[in-house]
Order: structure tokens, then C-alpha cells, then sequence
């Protein structure tokens, strides 16, 4: 059975992220689970630099310099510094909460997958950190392969160069349509995944979150003819398409005592407040991506309340009223 684009970029990852050397093309084909399924070195060399410029487009720090033990051979390897997260100040009730995610969302297949890539390095001389591949293997999240649904058929469209036909809405209340899309790369933007491509129904570029496409996700017409246009910046189209380029204002969030810490570590406390009875805080927050401040609010239910601006108060009470009924 075919490894899928996801699995393999995943398989790619880990791993460039198991050792601090330069590993060879070749020693990636025969390492990383997906590669062996390409016919000739040909095909090899294509799918690696279609896998290469994916992950660059989602922002992995993918470096190049010369293989350890070779004169003029490239490699590669993932910038460690740059890949990694900044400190992250959790209270114990988040850190709890993490951990719980953390264990429901382990994947055997996926431990046994980097357990193999590892392996493999190891017996073809790359020097492994230690460290690093023991993170991997132990607490690797089965949600990263992909956290949305449609993302395996939109990845497999642009691997084979075709257009795609789903349904898309663009906000959490409002009707699906149908949309036609050429589709030049899928990019992550404030934990969210957007694809970027041609909306052939609107004859422009157009990015479309793919949490908001409902599956099925149909491939069409013929391979081979969709291609991103040279110099394209897909990070930069869907930059402006969310409006996230730099603070675009602030909003004022009441947050009940004790609670909704997120907001409280992104906001400024302006004064004490009442409301329902409930004793909280009014704090000024700075709003870089309304979209994402809204779900950051909403997650928090009746904590945190959206006093101004109206917009971002509807687009909370839209997103919270979508919730209410999908649990009913």
C-alpha cells in the first residue's frame, strides 16, 4: 500500500529532526517510509524537490550544506533552533489539560513509523541525537499528520498537478458553496491550514481555510497541468488574505476571576467588573488576526465576554452558537 504525501512529509521530518548532520538524498530515500515508492531516480528527485519546497512553504527551516564523510555531496537537515517553540508559561490547569490531549492523541503507527526512520539512520552511519529522536518517538501526536481532514486529498491534488472541486464556507455560520480550485500549496498561518491556488469560478488567486471544506475533496481533470507560478509566495497571500499583517487595533474582553488565562496573558487589565453577577476583569487585548482572537475567546465560553468591538463580540457569539448545536 502507498505511503500518503502527508505520512511521508511526516516521515520526512522526523527524520531531519533525529540528527544535526547534513543527510544525503540518497540516505533519505532509503530511510524515510514514502520514498521507496517512487519508480526510478527520476521520480525520486521529483517527488524530494516537490517535498522539499511543501515544507518550506509551511515554514519547516529546512537547511542544506555538505553530508558528513562526503567532499562535495549536498545534504540536508532541519534548523533545530528555529523549529522549535518558543518557552511556553502554562498554569496547572492548562498543563493538565495538555497532558490528557496529549495521551488520548498517541498513535502507535506513527511511534513504530519514527522508531523505523531512526533505525534506518542509525544503520546507514548518521549520527542521531539521541534527545531529540527519543522525543519524537515517544510523544508524537497523531494530529500532526494532519490536522484536517481534507488536507490529504489537497495534498495529493497538488502532487499530481490537478484541480479540485468541495464545498468551502467562509465563516462558521454561514451556507456551503461549491468551489473549483487550482491548487498551488497548502501553508499553516496561526495554527490554522489554508490552501493557496487559482478560483477558477472567480479567475483569481483566492485561500481558503481548510478547516471550513467539507469532504469529500474531488480531484479533477487531467495531472499535470496545475503548477504554482514562479516566484509565488504562498506565505505571503495568505499573510494578507487573514489580515494579519501587524496589530490592527484592540478589543475589550471582560474575563471572570481565576479564569480564561489565555486572554489574561495577551491583554493589559483596564478595571474591575461585574457582569451576570460574576466578578472578572476588563482587559485591553491587542488584535492581531480578529479570526483567531475570536476561537481563542470562544474556547473560553461564558469566562470571557467581548465587550467592544461589536464585530468580534458577533463573530464569538457565532462561532459559540454553531457549538451549541452540534451538541445537541
Amino acid at each position: 500500500m502507498a505511503t500518503s504525501k502527508v505520512e511521508r512529509l511526516m516521515n520526512l521530518v522526523i527524520c531531519l529532526l533525529a540528527t544535526r548532520q547534513f543527510v544525503t538524498a540518497d540516505k533519505i530515500r532509503e530511510s524515510v517510509a514514502g520514498y521507496q515508492d517512487s519508480a526510478s531516480s527520476e521520480a525520486f528527485s521529483r517527488m524530494f524537490e516537490r517535498d522539499k519546497s511543501e515544507l518550506r512553504d509551511l515554514g519547516v527551516p529546512l537547511e542544506t550544506g555538505p553530508a558528513a564523510g562526503f567532499t562535495s555531496a549536498e545534504g540536508y537537515r532541519i534548523n533545530l533552533e528555529a523549529y522549535a517553540l518558543p518557552e511556553i508559561d502554562l498554569t496547572s490547569e492548562e498543563s493538565a489539560a495538555v497532558a490528557i490531549a496529549l495521551r488520548l492523541l498517541e498513535s502507535p503507527e506513527m511511534t513504530s513509523a519514527a522508531q523505523g526512520a531512526v533505525l534506518k539512520l542509525r544503520a546507514a552511519g548518521v549520527v542521531v541525537d539521541q534527545e531529540s529522536a527519543s522525543a519524537l518517538v515517544t510523544a508524537l501526536p497523531a494530529r500532526s499528520r494532519g490536522s484536517e481532514p481534507a488536507l490529504d486529498s489537497v495534498l495529493s491534488a497538488i502532487e499530481a498537478g490537478r484541480a479540485i472541486r468541495f464545498e468551502h464556507r467562509p465563516a462558521p455560520n454561514a451556507p456551503f458553496a461549491t468551489r473549483t480550485v487550482e491548487p498551488w500549496g497548502v501553508v499553516t498561518h496561526d495554527g490554522r491550514w489554508y490552501v493557496v491556488g487559482h478560483d477558477v469560478d472567480r479567475g483569481a488567486p483566492r485561500t481558503f481555510r481548510l478547516s471550513r471544506i467539507a469532504e469529500p475533496v474531488v480531484a479533477v481533470g487531467p495531472a499535470g497541468v496545475v503548477h504554482k507560478p514562479a516566484g509565488t509566495d504562498l506565505r505571503d497571500i495568505v499573510g494578507r488574505a487573514v489580515g494579519t499583517a501587524g496589530v490592527s487595533g484592540t478589543a475589550t474582553v471582560w474575563v471572570r476571576d481565576g479564569r480564561a488565562q489565555g486572554v489574561r496573558r495577551l491583554g493589559k487589565p483596564v478595571r474591575s467588573a461585574t457582569i451576570g453577577g460574576e466578578g472578572g476583569v476588563v482587559f485591553e487585548v491587542p488584535v492581531r488576526s480578529r479570526d483567531w482572537l475570536a476561537r481563542l475567546i470562544a474556547g473560553y465560553g461564558a469566562d470571557a465576554v467581548v465587550i467592544e468591538p461589536a464585530a468580534l463580540r458577533d463573530d464569538v457569539i457565532a462561532r459559540l452558537t454553531v457549538a451549541a448545536g452540534e451538541t445537541r
